[in-house]
């Protein structure tokens, strides 16, 4: 009994050490927010369903909304892993939050079986997925103001 207890305890702290970790990454000061514009060059929705929770405007199909997410964290992994370097497309801080965009995915879908609506979590995904725009929106910035290097 003593043992379950204190792995227990261990899952839980560990748990708070992730989300802490996530939330310093998901913090990181950008220069200039460019998520706007690699939102509607992508025709991405996430933010457009920011407005709609914080509003309270949902709708009430929460599986759409699911599905829209995971379409727009597709989308933006993809053009990551394209914009990045040959041999280490995502860093490190880039991988851990798109593992935390999943596991939040999960929790969604689990949460959906047993009929919790979840705002907070996608509000939480929809932060990972506005950080990876503004990652974007900063490599391809970069990109376009270095002239390409010839060996």
């Amino acid at each position: 009994m003593i043992s379950v207890l204190i792995f227990v305890f261990s899952a839980a702290l560990l748990l708070f050490y992730i989300q802490v970790a996530v939330d310093r990454i998901l913090e990181r000061p950008f220069l200039e927010p460019l998520a706007r514009p690699i939102v509607e060059a992508n025709r991405l929705s996430f933010l457009d369903i920011r407005h709609a929770l914080e509003t309270g405007d949902a709708s009430g199909d929460s599986s759409g909304v699911q599905v829209q997410l995971n379409r727009d964290f597709r989308a933006l992994t993809s053009l990551l892993r394209h914009a990045g370097s040959r041999r280490r497309p995502l860093s490190g801080a880039e991988r851990v939050a798109a593992i935390y965009f999943r596991v939040l995915s999960g929790l969604c879908a689990a949460g959906q079986l047993f009929g919790m609506q979840g705002h907070w979590l996608r509000l939480k995904m929809i932060s990972v997925l506005e950080f990876f725009a503004n990652v974007l929106g900063e490599r391809t910035r970069r990109v376009r103001l270095c002239p390409a290097q010839t060996p």
